[in-house]
């Protein structure tokens, strides 16, 4: 074990930096059970016919039986991540928990689902539902609207049969096991 001495970043030596290093990377091996528990924490009444935890394993469980591929399983399961740290900006904050592992099309959907979900309800509250349409013509409109009007903004149905977190943890260990920012990189 190394002591840490450093008073300022710029003060810190090449063993100190190394040791820290070494203890993020154990940090980052938790990211599994860390998501999972902030997860779990979305399984509260918030007033719709399911918890927020039910909506996204619905959300999952449609992506899934309909072919969508791991990513977008993973994106679906966790696309209302957010919703515990920061409800007003939930879909930035989770695309942004989950960017290092996602690519720049699922991070696109994370990001902007919110405004896409709009266009079902936001007439009923005073807000323009067509607000999604800013984005017309972004080369990852369509795959949003896709996951929206597929998967996400049905997934509010007590009777559906929605399968179990644990059914997706093969999805969710291999997609976090990926290199961070591996997604993003061109050939």
């Amino acid at each position: 074990m190394v002591t840490i001495r450093l008073t300022s970043l710029e003060s810190g030596t090449q063993e100190e930096y190394e040791y820290l290093e070494s203890l993020d990377h154990a940090l980052n091996q938790d990211l599994p059970g860390d998501l999972l528990a902030l997860f779990a924490g979305t399984d509260r009444e918030t007033g719709y016919p399911v918890s927020p935890m039910r909506h996204a394993l619905q959300t999952a469980t449609r992506a899934f039986r309909d072919g969508a591929d791991d990513e977008l399983v993973f994106a679906a399961l966790f696309h209302d991540i957010g919703d515990r740290i920061s409800p007003v900006n939930h879909a930035r904050v989770g695309a942004e928990l989950l960017r290092p592992y996602v690519g720049e099309r699922t991070h696109w959907i994370l990001a902007h689902h919110n405004i896409f979900q709009g266009y079902y309800y936001w007439h009923h509250v005073g807000r323009d539902r067509n607000a999604r349409e800013k984005y017309r013509g972004h080369p990852h409109f369509a795959a949003c609207a896709d996951f929206c009007a597929r998967w996400d903004q049905v997934s509010f149905d007590l009777a559906y049969d929605t399968m179990p977190v644990e059914a997706f943890m093969p999805k969710v260990t291999s997609i976090l096991a990926r290199e961070p920012y591996s997604q993003w990189r061109t050939a």
